[in-house]
């Protein structure tokens, strides 16, 4: 008798964070990212002095937190800027897009960093980086 009332009030406390669980009524937490199916991207190139300047549409990637895609702009093999075509209209996106293009213009690759509170859009500004790149031949 004197273990059945320490485990029965444990018992209960264990539950009450069960019983004032309320679900989010948000979609889902996972990251889940997901490639339209688009045409194969046609580089834009224009001529200026005897250096090709080409530019690539990466896929849009649809992300719980609205849609990504980025344009990434060549000079022969460099990256000379890069562009968001479209991004989730959300105030940590808006911060976290200037670091993602500074961070791509000096890895000159896709291969950067997740920015900070904003790891949902990073993931598909990535995808969609990579995509580009793939279709510029860099």
């Amino acid at each position: 008798m004197k273990r059945a009332i320490p485990v029965l009030v444990l018992s209960v406390a264990g539950l009450i964070p069960v019983w004032r669980y309320a679900p989010s009524t948000e979609t889902a937490t996972t990251t889940t990212t997901t490639t339209e199916a688009a045409p194969a991207p046609t580089p834009t190139v224009s001529s200026s002095g005897g250096t090709t300047e080409r530019t690539v549409a990466g896929s849009t990637v649809n992300t719980e937190k609205g849609p990504v895609q980025v344009q990434v702009t060549f000079e022969g093999e460099r990256i000379t800027a890069v562009t968001m075509l479209q991004q989730p209209n959300h105030p940590q996106t808006t911060a976290a897009v200037p670091q993602l293009v500074q961070e791509t213009l000096q890895a000159q690759s896709a291969d950067i960093d997740t920015v900070s509170g904003a790891t949902v859009t990073s993931d598909g500004y990535r995808e969609s980086l990579q995509a580009a790149l793939d279709a510029g031949g860099a």
